[in-house]
């Protein structure tokens, strides 16, 4: 009489992965926004529940990181997640000396005069505005979401991997996020450096920057000359040579900036800004010209891609909804013109569905599995054939190991790892409690 095979036993989920796994995450990240637009409605209880909130998320990471099965995978993905992060560095240090640069190079009389572009978006919600409820128009002007909610939302995806929400490593999806994130900074540089727009706000250079009134060197011969003049520029096109005299402007502030010196044809300098070239950095912030595209919707754009694909459900439906929601404030406001949001999406998916190469949600080891049996299948089909149990058993052990993933380190240096991503991320919490005031 044949015997009936044991039932195949599954691997125990934990209790917290469960719960996170069947929609907690997505209660997790709107809980923490909508604590936190408690600031505007019930500043008291802003006070009281946003950091038990965090201290609640950051003890539950705590908690489960001990118990966290996949230390190896991030280990080996340490090196690109510093590399991704050097990299995203040298783009905002390259993006923050473009914005200085062209804010300053048509000088601050320039800033005052340039009339703002004719914006259809604009003009559409300021219609709207008279036509829809005023609840609805109060909601649209409501700051329910900022750049700073998307990069937290971003931290929180990351972490859930603790809890398998979504596939590990962690890091790869923030080598991912961050890697792009560089690209479209990159991008975005290029794109607002070539074409100099005027602002849609045009008081921002007086009340952010002490640049020079007057344009730049370079505006002086290339752009002043040919701004207004219809036939000079009709001349300047036929013979392609700047042939103009320069008019008479005061002349440039030169410190000694020693080795960076050469930034100073760039940043413009005046005497009341500071020894160094640093200071005017970090007074850059986010510009006083248009610069195309959105580098706050670029980030929401990313977000939301990444939960989209990392965890999916109907949080990210109501990310999407958000990332709309910034847009339209966004050209509300006038931070930015329509076409720089609609720019900054499409760009954002765009480069999102580019560097999949980097992390993908997809199970990497299931293709792995595929193809070692696809190896082996001629082997066992012999084996089958032979009735050679043992042989039959080898080759699926070989398959099922194909598919697991490759230690490479010893327990000691995981351990090591594991403490010190622990130790690092509770640092990074307490940071936001006690550097920044918007959590």
């Amino acid at each position: 009489m044949a015997k009936s095979k044991a039932p195949r036993p599954r691997p125990p989920r934990a209790a917290t992965g469960r719960l996170l796994g069947f929609g907690g995450l997505g209660i997790a990240a709107a809980a923490y926004v909508g604590v936190d637009y408690l600031r505007y409605l019930a500043p008291a209880w802003h006070e009281r529940l946003q950091p038990a909130l965090w201290a609640a998320l950051a003890l539950a990471a705590a908690a489960r990181a001990p118990f966290y099965r996949h230390w190896a995978a991030e280990l080996r993905t340490a090196l690109p997640f510093l590399g991704s992060i050097a990299f995203m560095l040298a783009a905002f240090l390259c993006e923050a000396i473009s914005v200085r640069f062209v804010s300053a190079v048509m000088g601050l009389q320039w800033h005052r005069s340039a009339d703002p572009l004719p914006d259809t978006g604009q003009w559409l919600l300021l219609a709207l505005n008279e036509k829809l409820p005023q609840t609805v128009v109060d909601l649209l002007r409501a700051h329910v979401i900022t750049l700073h909610h998307y990069l937290m939302l971003f931290i929180m995806l990351g972490f859930s991997v603790l809890f398998d929400c979504i596939k590990a490593p962690g890091l790869g999806i923030a080598t991912r996020y961050m890697f792009t994130m560089a690209i479209g900074r990159l991008l975005r540089t290029i794109t607002f450096v070539a074409t100099i727009l005027p602002s849609a706000r045009p008081w921002c250079a007086a009340a952010r920057y002490q640049i020079p009134g007057h344009p730049h060197p370079w505006a002086q011969k290339y752009y002043v000359p040919y701004a207004s003049d219809s036939d000079a520029i009709r001349r300047v096109i036929r013979d392609d040579v700047a042939y103009a005299a320069v008019q008479a402007y005061p002349g440039e502030h030169r410190p000694d900036w020693g080795q960076m010196s050469f930034l100073v044809d760039i940043l413009r300098p005046t005497p009341g800004e500071g020894p160094s070239w640093y200071h005017l950095l970090k007074k850059a912030s986010g510009g006083c010209n248009d610069l195309m595209y959105s580098g706050h919707m670029l980030v929401a754009v990313l977000t939301a891609m990444a939960w989209t694909e990392a965890y999916g459900g109907w949080i990210s439906v109501v990310i999407w909804l958000l990332v709309l929601h910034s847009a339209q404030r966004e050209i509300r406001e006038r931070h930015h013109y329509s076409v720089d949001c609609v720019v900054a999406i499409y760009v954002g998916v765009l480069l999102w569905r580019m560097t999949g190469f980097i992390w993908s949600a997809r199970d990497a080891s299931r293709a792995r599995r595929l193809a070692k049996l696809d190896e082996v299948q001629g082997r066992l089909i012999h084996a089958a054939k032979d009735s050679d149990i043992d042989e039959i058993r080898g080759l699926l052990k070989e398959v099922e190991l194909a598919g697991q993933e490759r230690q490479g380190f010893s327990q000691r240096a995981i351990l090591a790892f594991a403490g010190a991503t622990i130790i690092f991320t509770l640092s990074c919490v307490l940071l936001a409690f006690t550097m920044t005031s918007d959590g």
